[in-house]
């Protein structure tokens, strides 16, 4: 059995290829857009500016909570990663407890250390939140020796048993004398 192809007249290949070539030039306008807007996008988040395309995307609303933390405005910074802790990938919402703990690393890191037993229960309870950052974002994403750092860190600073309302004892809780220099 032999299939027969009919016969295309001039004008109707013609008018099929005018069709395909009219269709390629849209797709390749939207992706130039596309393009343009991703570049908008960065230039925007780079700056520390809210950008003007995909205001609602994880990636804007991380970059917005990454720049309000790394200007000390952990607040802010902790309510917008706390709406992205249960979107995105196992890595991106890894990503977000790390620098969720590392806020809270470096906020324990600024209240310092003293005797002062309401600054040691400050600082104690900001690692503990950290080291619960940490943790959690081991569990999405195993991979980051940043977090593991950060983690080993965070436990070093812990006390062992820690002793609240006790002024002077065996175990004084925190010593900040062993801090880190840096987070990765």
């Amino acid at each position: 059995m032999t299939f027969h192809l009919p016969k295309l007249s001039v004008n109707k290949v013609s008018l099929i290829l005018v069709v395909i070539a009219i269709a390629s030039a849209i797709g390749i306008a939207y992706d130039l857009n596309r393009i343009r807007q991703i570049s908008a996008f960065n230039q925007a988040v780079t700056s520390g500016k809210n950008p003007q395309t995909d205001r609602q995307s994880f990636e804007a609303r991380y970059s917005t909570a990454y720049w309000l933390a790394k200007n000390e405005r952990f607040k802010e910074s902790t309510l917008l990663y706390s709406q992205l802790t249960q979107k995105g990938t196992p890595s991106q919402r890894a990503a977000v407890q790390h620098n969720i703990g590392n806020m809270f690393f470096l906020k324990a890191l600024q209240v310092g250390g003293g005797n002062d037993s309401k600054v040691r229960d400050e600082v104690e309870y900001l690692l503990n939140q950290a080291h619960s950052s940490y943790k959690q974002a081991l569990k999405q994403d195993n991979s980051n020796w940043g977090t593991r750092r950060n983690l080993d860190r965070v436990i070093s600073l812990l006390p062992e048993n820690p002793t609240p309302g006790t002024g002077e004892s065996d175990s004084p809780g925190l010593i900040m004398g062993n801090i880190p220099n840096g987070l990765p």
